[in-house]
């Protein structure tokens, strides 16, 4: 087992004077096992986010833990959380956002190597070209550019790159794909199942889209207002699904795709 989330719990106060409390995730337990692609679905605002911000240890928990690899990583502070993020990365569903505006592709992709012991420089433009290449880009054409001067799908791409460079042990992708185009999702998913393959590294693929799960995944997990609701192989909850929030989802499923794959 790669990764293991015990009765996380995560709860945001709100407001000045009332103090409101919102349980985004409650009581949440999971596990991931080397070389799987976990699918986490569910709608806008059921606590996936949160979950995984969570598990790349940018919020803290209100209670549960965290387990990688054997070692409880919950309370991991400063330099020691380096170890951690090299193993575990995430992908984002806006890249723009995760890059810094300023920084040239390059600049971005050898931020990568702050988390690494020391690498030779020869050593880090062989990986960083290696990188680039994995996804399909040429390092020639950008290298020298900025975020703003590339397409959604390259953003992604680069992102994707960057995770080539640490090879980690589990990918974090929360809605990679959401914000792309139908053709540019398909070489995206594709990268990560090429990862998988390549890197034999676990992956949390997020997705508001049932019928997507159905197709990247080994495993899916239904999260419905911060509960794991349902879980279970991709064709036992698009075939047969025991929860009401899953039925709706699956409903959500294209005709079409339904069509196709005979459901």
């Amino acid at each position: 087992m790669v990764l293991e989330v015990k009765n996380v719990s995560k709860v945001f106060t709100v407001g000045l004077f009332s103090r409101h409390k919102i349980e985004a995730v409650k009581d949440v337990s999971m596990r991931v096992e080397k070389g799987e692609i976990v699918s986490l679905v569910g709608e806008s605002g059921s606590g996936k986010t949160t979950l995984c911000r969570i598990i790349l240890r940018l919020l803290e928990p209100t209670s549960g833990s965290i387990i990688y690899d054997g070692i409880d990583v919950t309370k991991l502070r400063g330099k020691k959380l380096k170890w951690y993020w090299r193993k575990v990365h995430g992908v984002f569903q806006d890249p723009y956002a995760a890059f810094h505006p300023f920084y040239r592709v390059e600049n971005i992709l050898y931020q990568a190597f702050n988390l690494m012991p020391k690498v030779e420089e020869g050593e880090k433009k062989r990986r960083v070209h290696e990188a680039l290449k994995s996804v399909g880009l040429n390092p020639d054409e950008v290298l020298g550019k900025f975020p703003h001067e590339l397409s959604g799908g390259m953003r992604q791409r680069i992102a994707i790159a960057r995770c080539f460079i640490l090879n980690p042990e589990l990918i974090v992708a929360d809605e990679p794909v959401s914000m792309l185009d139908a053709s540019t999702r398909i070489g995206i998913i594709k990268l990560f199942s090429d990862m998988r393959d390549r890197l034999d590294s676990s992956v949390i693929f997020v997705t508001h889209d049932l019928g997507l799960a159905y197709v990247v995944s080994d495993r899916v997990l239904i999260m419905y207002k911060g509960v794991i609701v349902e879980e279970g192989n991709p064709v036992e909850v698009m075939e047969y699904p025991s929860h009401p929030y899953t039925k709706r989802l699956r409903e959500d499923v294209p005709l079409l795709y339904r069509k196709w794959e005979g459901f």
